[in-house]
C-alpha cells in the first residue's frame, strides 16, 4: 500500500478538473479503490450500495447541470436491480468498466441535442425576471426535449440575472466566456482519441467511485493534486500575477506582492497575455495557461502580451520573468489593531492552517502577536476564523498551543478504533489575557478543533453563528507536500476516522456552539457538513482534561509522564462566571435599528445585504463583547 504521508483536516474543495489526463488504466483504477478500502474509516470491501451510489455521482460528473441526459436516459442506470448491482460490481472488481464506457457514449450523442435546443431557447431577459438561484440547488433531469429546452434557456437566465448589473460590454463577454468553456468542454469528449477517451472515462469513474465512500475521500489528477498542495501551502512557483479568462486572451488582474513579476516590474495589470512561451494561448482553458506559467523555481517564462498605450492602440510586448516562490499570503493571516482604553484589541484573521518549509499559520501568528505586543499594550485579541476552512492538523494543534499551557488539543480515532491524542507541550502561552474566538458556518475542521479546545479549557469566549460547518473527520492524502512529486496517475485523499477535543466532544455534523450567538452574514445560509452526501454520524470519547498518557507506550509514558503533567492546562471557570453579564449586554445591543434591518434583510429570500457586508456587524459586535470582557475580568 502506498505511504500515506500527510496527515490533514480538510474541507471541501471545489478544485478545477482540467490540465493533462492523468495515465490510468483500469487495473490502476482496482488497485487505488483497494488501497482506499484498507485506509477507510468503515468502508472496506466494494459493495453494491457504494457502486450504486458511485453511478449517481458519475452522472453528476459528466453532467452536473442534468443539461444533457433526459430522464428516461438515466433511469435505467440509477434504478439497477440488486442482480444488475452485484453483476456490475464483480465486473468493476476484474477492471471492466464497460458501463462507464457506455453512459459517456450517450453523452457524447445528447451534445448535438443540446445544442439544437439551446438556438431554440426564449428570451433570457425576461426569463431572468422569473429564474430563481433556488431552482437549480438540486434540478431533475428533464422528461423530454421540451423541459430539456425551457431548462437550458432557464440556465442561461439565470447566468444572464448574475451579470445584468454589470455594464452591457462587460456582460455579454463573460457570457460569451461560459459559452466558450461549454463548448470547448463539448469538442474535447467528441473528439478524443482512443486513448485518451479511456483516460477520460476511468478519471471520472475512479472520482465517481472514490467519492461514493464518504463525502470527503477524493480521487485527484494530477493537476488538482498540485492545485490541493497549493491550497495547503498557500504557495506556488511561478511569476505571481492573477488572470482573468477574457475571451480573447487571459487579462492580468493582479500582481501580487513580493512576487517574481512584482519585482521585475515590467507586467502590469490589464495586460492581456496572448502567448507563453510563444505557444497561444487564446482559447485555451484558464488552468491550462496557469499551468504553462508555473514551472521550477529560477526557470524563465516568456509572455507576449498586448497593452495599451495612452492614446488607446494596442501594442504586442515580449517578456520574461524568472519563476520564482508566490507566498499567497493574503490567502494566510491579517491582523489590525483597534484602540482600547491604555492599549489596543488586536484583530487576527487567519484563514487556513498552512505549513511549507518556510512559514506556517502557528508561527506566522506567533511573530504577528508579538509584534503587537512589542508596539502596544495588548488588551485583547480577536482570532478571526470565519473564512477559515481547515488545513493540516498539526498547525491547529499548534495555533492553540499559543493560547493554553500543556495539555490534549484533539484526538484522533482510526479506522481500526485505535485512539492517539495531539498534544501540547510546550508549557508557554503566546497570549494569556482575554480571547475570542469569532467563527461562522463556514468556520470547519482544523477551525473547529481551535475553536472547540478553546472553549472546552475555558480559555476563550467563541462568538459567532449558531454553530459552524460540522466537519470532525480527518483525511490522509497520498501527495508528499515536502517533496511536491505528483503521482502521474494522481493522487487520493481518504477519510481515516473522526476527530474529538478534549472534552471528547467532536464537531462532526453538529460544529461548536458559540457561548454567545451573533448572526453573520452566512447564518441564514444552507453550508455544512449535514448537506453533505454520505457523510460520517457524529459520536463522541471519554473527556480527558486530567490526561493519564494512556495512548503512550508504558516505557515512553513513564519517562515523560513527570515532566508532562507539569502546567497542565486548568479548565477555566473565569469566562463561564461572565457569560450572562456579556449575552445580555450583547442582546440589548444587537436591538440597535441598524442590527435588526440586517437581520430582516438576512430572513428575505434575495434580501439586500451589500449595504451590510462593509460593515462587518458581527465583527463589529465581537468588539463590543471584548471590550465588555476586558473591562470585567479586570
Amino acid at each position: 500500500m502506498k505511504c500515506l504521508v500527510f496527515l490533514l483536516i480538510f474541507f471541501f474543495s471545489s478544485l478545477v478538473f482540467g490540465g493533462k489526463l492523468p495515465e490510468i488504466e483500469p487495473r490502476d483504477v482496482v488497485d487505488m479503490l483497494e488501497e482506499i478500502m484498507q485506509a477507510h474509516a468503515s468502508a472496506k470491501k466494494l459493495t453494491p450500495s457504494l457502486v450504486k451510489r458511485a453511478i449517481a455521482n458519475y452522472l453528476d460528473e459528466l453532467d452536473p447541470m442534468k443539461s444533457y441526459f433526459l430522464e428516461d436516459e438515466v433511469s435505467q442506470w440509477l434504478n439497477l436491480n440488486e442482480e444488475e448491482l452485484q453483476t456490475l460490481t464483480c465486473a468493476i472488481e476484474k477492471s471492466d468498466f464497460t458501463f462507464f464506457t457506455l453512459i459517456h457514449k450517450k453523452l457524447v450523442d445528447s451534445i448535438e441535442r443540446r445544442n439544437r435546443l439551446e438556438k431554440e431557447g426564449g428570451d433570457i431577459k425576461e426569463l431572468s425576471r422569473k429564474v430563481s438561484f433556488k431552482d437549480f440547488q438540486d434540478p431533475p433531469f428533464a422528461k423530454n426535449e421540451e423541459e430539456l429546452r425551457t431548462k437550458l434557456s432557464l440556465i442561461k437566465a439565470l447566468q444572464y440575472k448574475a451579470l445584468e448589473k454589470l455594464e452591457e460590454k462587460t456582460r455579454e463577454k463573460a457570457l460569451q466566456r461560459i459559452i466558450k468553456r461549454r463548448t470547448l468542454h463539448e469538442e474535447e469528449m467528441a473528439t478524443l482519441d482512443e486513448v485518451e477517451k479511456k483516460r477520460y472515462i476511468l478519471t471520472h469513474a475512479l472520482k465517481a467511485l472514490a467519492s461514493s465512500f464518504d463525502t470527503h475521500t477524493a480521487y485527484f489528477t494530477p493537476t488538482e493534486a498540485s492545485q490541493f498542495m497549493i491550497q495547503v501551502q498557500q504557495r506556488l512557483f511561478g511569476i505571481g500575477a492573477q488572470l482573468r479568462d477574457d475571451i480573447t486572451g487571459f487579462t492580468v488582474v493582479k500582481i501580487i506582492d513580493g512576487g517574481p513579476a512584482y519585482q521585475n516590474g515590467q507586467l502590469k495589470v490589464d495586460d492581456r497575455v496572448i502567448a507563453i512561451n510563444k505557444e497561444p494561448v487564446v482559447g485555451m482553458e484558464i488552468m491550462d495557461a496557469v499551468e504553462l506559467i508555473r514551472g521550477e523555481e529560477g526557470t524563465k517564462v516568456a509572455l507576449t502580451i498586448l497593452r495599451e498605450d495612452s492614446k488607446g492602440k494596442e501594442e504586442s510586448l515580449d517578456l520574461d520573468i524568472t519563476r520564482g516562490e508566490v507566498v499567497i499570503q493574503e490567502s494566510r493571516l491579517r491582523s489590525e489593531t483597534v484602540p482600547f482604553g491604555d492599549g489596543v484589541i488586536a484583530h487576527i484573521s487567519l484563514f487556513a492552517f498552512y505549513q511549507d518549509p518556510s512559514h506556517s499559520s502557528a508561527n506566522d501568528l506567533y511573530e504577528e502577536i508579538l509584534k503587537i505586543k512589542k508596539e502596544d499594550k495588548l488588551r485583547g485579541v480577536i482570532l478571526d476564523l470565519r473564512q477559515n476552512a481547515g488545513g493540516v492538523l498539526p498547525q491547529a494543534v499548534a495555533v492553540t498551543g499559543l493560547f493554553i499551557m500543556k495539555g490534549i488539543v484533539v484526538s484522533v480515532k482510526d479506522n481500526r478504533g485505535h485512539v492517539e491524542s495531539l498534544r501540547n507541550i510546550d508549557g508557554k502561552a503566546a497570549w494569556d489575557g482575554p480571547l475570542i474566538i469569532l467563527t461562522s458556518k463556514a468556520s470547519a475542521s482544523a477551525a473547529e478543533i481551535v475553536a472547540q479546545t478553546l472553549q472546552d479549557y475555558g480559555r476563550a469566549v467563541v462568538v459567532g453563528d449558531e454553530h459552524t460547518f460540522g466537519k470532525g473527520t480527518f483525511q490522509t492524502f497520498t501527495l508528499d507536500t515536502e517533496k511536491g512529486k505528483v503521482n502521474p496517475k494522481g493522487e487520493f485523499k481518504v477519510t481515516r476516522g473522526k476527530y474529538y477535543t478534549v472534552s471528547g466532544k467532536s464537531p462532526q455534523l453538529v460544529g461548536v456552539k458559540p457561548d454567545i450567538i451573533v448572526p453573520g452574514l452566512l447564518s441564514k445560509a444552507e453550508i455544512g457538513e449535514q448537506y453533505t452526501e454520505f457523510p460520517l454520524e457524529n459520536d463522541a470519547i471519554a473527556e480527558n482534561f486530567d490526561d493519564d498518557l494512556t495512548d503512550i507506550p508504558s516505557p515512553q509514558r513513564e519517562q515523560i509522564h513527570w515532566l508532562y503533567r507539569f502546567n497542565l492546562q486548568p479548565r477555566l471557570k473565569t469566562y463561564a462566571r461572565l457569560l450572562p453579564t456579556l449575552k445580555k449586554n450583547s442582546e440589548i445591543r444587537l436591538q440597535d435599528k441598524f442590527y435588526t434591518h440586517f437581520l430582516t434583510e438576512l430572513d428575505k429570500e434575495g434580501g439586500n445585504l451589500e449595504l451590510f457586508e462593509e460593515a462587518d456587524l458581527q465583527l463589529k459586535e465581537s468588539f463590543n463583547i471584548m471590550k465588555d470582557l476586558i473591562v470585567l475580568s479586570e
